[in-house]
């Protein structure tokens, strides 16, 4: 019998109506032939409420009781799903990340899944209940409670569907699928029947917040047939898959945008080798994850380096490069919170040229100043004022012509 995982995130469980819509969701799967393997995030706003009483308790609270305290807001949900699906004549059984053999690492707060035990999930399917997972939570081996960052729970499903080779993995969100924009900045946006892993993966790195990166990188890794869609609306989601040829007809299928980023400048660092590699060393050990990085030539034998970092590592990154400018020899650390990056995505870039120059020309045609570029193979990405982002996305989407690509 095929098995199937489903997903569904914060806004889909909020209150006990939207819950029995799930229950519903779940047991038509059930009655359709299937095992059906459900992942759940906290209910609502449970986990940011939590973290909001915590600030006022400490500035600085140990993360492994951190840990302790977010990792409650999905036993809650888990066991209200399964008692919803009991009311409605369906055998059902919840276990947290640690009950159904999900192990992590030992980093709190950021956990990488190690291995998972598959074998009770198994029984409990093979005894015809549909299976309730907490998602965003594992243990240790030594049994400490762990939960895996912002987004966890889709990389708790995908890593599900992996080991139990699932027929699907379905991502149900308040949204139907994956955009060419943010429809809230750009109301023509349109909806995408498919993506390639490669162009999702993108999209997820650089701020689009329909799937977490580390679930689209299990999914391409494990080739784990992914499907976004919506918890509110029965129509057909976005199919994430392998990359086919047609794909690179669409030059740009996407414009991300990430408000959640901060810049770090380190003026007038000593122009000689293995000083690079001295600070983003010293960030690497700290456990601080860097995004874009450019160095320009300064004056006298001399560089300046600058960085991004997402606003939540932001203070504890720059506690780091604050005590490491002495031993560097840099004459100053600067930073800037008012920025954010922009990003076009599409597996066509590598088969068209001057997507950049594109890209660029509708930025200058709106008078936005880009302060940093990066770029791969199939994105571009730039810096600029957090104030311009609506308006850069705006003129982006209209330079591509991507609501014209929708008609055809």
């Amino acid at each position: 019998m095929a098995i199937v995982v489903q997903k569904f995130g914060g806004s889909s469980v909020a209150n006990t109506e939207r819950i029995r819509h799930v229950a519903d969701l779940v047991i038509r799967e059930k009655r359709a032939g299937k095992q059906v393997v459900v992942v759940v995030s906290a209910m609502g706003k449970t986990t940011d409420n939590l973290l909001n009483m915590v600030s006022e308790l400490s500035a600085n609270p140990n993360p492994r009781e951190i840990d302790m305290l977010i990792s409650t807001g999905e036993q809650v949900t888990i066991a209200m799903l399964a008692i919803a699906i009991h009311a409605k004549g369906e055998k059902a059984i919840s276990f947290t990340g640690p009950q159904v053999g999900i192990v992590t690492d030992n980093s709190h707060r950021k956990a990488k899944i190690v291995r998972i035990n598959e074998e009770k999930v198994r029984r409990a399917l093979d005894s015809d209940h549909v299976v309730i997972v907490a998602g965003f939570q594992g243990s240790t081996v030594d049994n400490e409670v762990t939960t895996l960052g912002r987004g966890g729970s889709d990389t708790t499903a995908v890593a599900l569907a992996a080991v139990l080779k699932a027929e699907v993995c379905d991502i149900y969100t308040d949204v139907d699928g994956v955009y060419s924009a943010d429809p809230r900045i750009v109301p023509h946006a349109h909806k995408l029947a498919e993506i390639s892993y490669d162009e999702m993966l993108e999209l997820a790195s650089l701020g689009a917040k329909v799937l977490h990166s580390r679930s689209v990188e299990l999914a391409k890794n494990y080739d784990v047939p992914l499907q976004v869609r919506s918890s509110f609306e029965d129509v057909p989601g976005t199919m994430v898959t392998k990359e086919k040829r047609d794909m690179e007809d669409i030059v740009v299928s996407g414009v991300a945008y990430n408000r959640g980023e901060a810049k770090i400048s380190l003026i007038g660092v000593p122009d000689r080798p293995g000083v690079a590699a001295d600070l983003f060393g010293i960030l690497g050990a700290a456990n601080i994850c860097v995004d874009m990085i450019i160095q320009n030539v300064g004056e006298s034998g001399t560089n300046d380096i600058s960085f991004t970092v997402s606003k939540d590592d932001f203070e504890n990154a720059l506690n780091v490069v604050e005590k490491a400018a002495a031993e560097l020899q840099a004459r100053q650390v600067r930073h800037d919170k008012e920025i954010a990056k922009i990003s076009v995505v599409g597996v066509g870039m590598k088969s068209h040229a001057g997507v950049a120059a594109t890209m660029f020309r509708a930025l200058a045609r709106n008078q936005i100043n880009i302060e940093m570029i990066s770029t791969s193979e199939i994105k571009i990405s730039c810096l600029i004022r957090e104030a311009d982002i609506d308006r850069a996305v705006h003129a982006i989407h209209e330079e591509f012509e991507l609501e014209e690509v929708a008609r055809q």
